[in-house]
């Protein structure tokens, strides 16, 4: 049987009297075909010596009123007839009524029919919720049997030795009538209870659907051939926020994420797992996975709990940014100020008037490099010396057309950067400080590469709204040669740059900057081919 994702359904409700509205309808079938055989006996040789032999007449109008009853309760018979107490007593009574008259045209006890009270009395018990009316619906059938069996006596149709059955006969309908009364309560409060205890487990499965589902962290319940059997809100998110969560259940990991899949066979393999950070997506933090077996699992299921992995990065990172402060302060107390002499010396010697052309080409190399090493002392400086963002209230529309022309005013020449109108919809909680340095840092890049390829310093900014998980994404895209697939790993790295005059620091501050507000910074290829990096903000809880 193919495997199918689990889905939390409700118990199915019903009313108190749907049990006793399905006896009905069984008890009225018995009735209709009960009344056909009765009529039906007269035509048969061997019944009718039977049926009917002491009064034909009587026999025939009485079978052919029963018949005529049932057919009007097969009308009704999909309604709930049950909810009626009275018309079901009046029901009953035409049984013992109809059942008495034909016993007696057929000669009482001697026919057997009056045994048929017995079935009218346990169905009287079932169907009606007071005990006191069945019980009388039990009282009246032993009254209408002994009665007609003493007008039979004093007819002299039966002896007098027929009161012995009849008495028998009359005490076994009354057990029956309480014996079932009796049954009927207690399963009646069984399947009460059991209708509670229903409700109750299915209340309590949404609670824990609730509490799974609003976890942070991702959960996803896994068969053992790794198809996702049920998974929450957050799993979801980290690993493909672009589905609807329902479309995610009944997948397979790997269509995920290989290394997911390939961290879920080893685990199944040889029972052990070393957990190591997967890149679901570029744009996305990375997550690390987990494993635990259900106990109570026969088929070899398996939870997989799935984790946003930046705080540890983070958490890291801030490590390392400490350590970096205290080696930068020593890097400044023991680099600055002989750089700063270096630098003085140079300047002083630049001066000299009786200084060469070919030295003073020597002095302007000492000067450019000491300004270099003083530009990566204070960058480093700068990373050290993080402070906790504040973010604000930004309206992307307004706030980057306003910072765009700040930029354009701040450069030479005329930069060609085109920016398409942000949605109403992009509203972002960041730095206000922050995003100027990275914007102004990725537009930089942008411009230069896109000069150094064709001549023209140009880059398209691009803002869009990913409206079902409430992201915003920042596009600045070049028109540059690109970057290759191995310089891609090392883009972020610090102290990497393909330029000559670069320090390293740019995009692996900007990358800092964004992970501090909670954003991701990240290179990618557009439809186009172009480069473009795309920062990308997620709303803040």
């Amino acid at each position: 049987m193919a495997e199918q994702p689990a889905i939390l359904t409700a118990p199915g409700h019903m009313p108190a009297d749907t049990q006793n509205v399905t006896l009905f309808r069984i008890y009225v079938l018995y009735r209709t075909l009960l009344s056909i055989l009765l009529l039906l006996s007269l035509v048969s040789v061997d019944t009718r010596q039977v049926l009917g032999v002491h009064n034909p007449e009587l026999y025939l109008n009485v079978a052919i009123v029963y018949l005529a009853t049932n057919l009007a309760l097969v009308g009704v018979i999909k309604s709930r007839f049950t909810k009626n107490q009275a018309l079901l007593f009046v029901i009953f009574f035409i049984d013992i009524l109809a059942i008495t008259l034909m016993a007696d045209a057929s000669g009482g006890m001697n026919s057997g029919l009056p045994i048929l009270l017995i079935v009218t009395a346990a169905a009287s018990a079932t169907l009606i919720s007071s005990g006191s009316i069945a019980t009388l619906i039990a009282a009246l059938s032993i009254i209408a049997l002994l009665a007609d069996t003493m007008r039979l006596i004093n007819e002299q149709i039966l002896g007098i030795n027929s009161l012995f059955p009849a008495g028998l006969l009359g005490s076994l309908i009354f057990a029956v009538s309480i014996l079932i009364q009796m049954v009927a309560r207690r399963l009646g409060k069984a399947e009460a209870l059991a209708r509670k205890r229903a409700a109750d487990l299915y209340d309590l499965q949404r609670l824990n659907e609730q509490i799974v589902q609003h976890m942070e962290i991702g959960i996803l319940l896994v068969y053992e051939s790794g198809a996702v059997r049920v998974m929450n809100q957050a799993a979801t998110r980290l690993l493909d926020p672009k589905r609807p969560m329902p479309m995610e259940q009944g997948r397979l990991l790997e269509d995920y994420h290989e290394g997911l899949a390939q961290q879920f066979e080893d685990w199944q393999s040889s029972g052990e797992h070393n957990p190591s950070p997967l890149d679901i997506r570029g744009d996305a933090p990375p997550v690390i996975a987990n494993f635990r077996t259900l106990q109570s699992a026969t088929r070899g299921d398996a939870l997989v709990f799935v984790e946003d992995y930046s705080p540890v990065t983070q958490y890291a990172q801030s490590l390392k940014l400490a350590s970096l402060g205290r080696l930068t302060a020593s890097i400044a107390h023991e680099i600055r100020n002989p750089l700063g002499a270096i630098s003085h010396a140079a300047q002083l010697l630049g001066e000299s008037e009786e200084l060469s052309d070919d030295d003073q080409r020597l002095t302007d190399i000492i000067q450019q490099h000491t300004q270099r090493m003083n530009a990566i002392i204070e960058n480093v400086m700068h990373i050290s010396r993080r402070q906790p963002p504040n973010p604000e209230r930004l309206v992307m529309k307004d706030w980057l057309e306003h910072y765009l022309e700040e930029y354009r005013a701040g450069l030479s020449g005329a930069p060609l950067i085109k920016f398409a109108e942000a949605p109403e919809e992009a509203v972002i909680q960041f730095d206000p400080k922050h995003l100027q340095r990275v914007l102004g840092n990725l537009l930089d890049n942008a411009l230069r590469h896109s000069k150094l390829a064709n001549g023209v310093a140009s880059a398209d900014v691009v803002i869009s709204w990913e409206y079902l998980i409430q992201r915003c994404l920042i596009d600045v895209i070049d028109h540059g040669e690109g970057v290759s697939a191995d310089e891609q790993v090392k883009l972020f790295e610090p102290f990497y740059t393909t330029v000559e005059k670069g320090t390293g620091l740019g995009l692996y501050l900007c990358k800092e900057l964004c992970e501090i507000n909670k954003a991701t910074l990240a290179y990618r290829r557009t439809s186009s081919g172009r480069s473009c990096f795309r920062i990308a903000i997620s709303p803040h809880k």
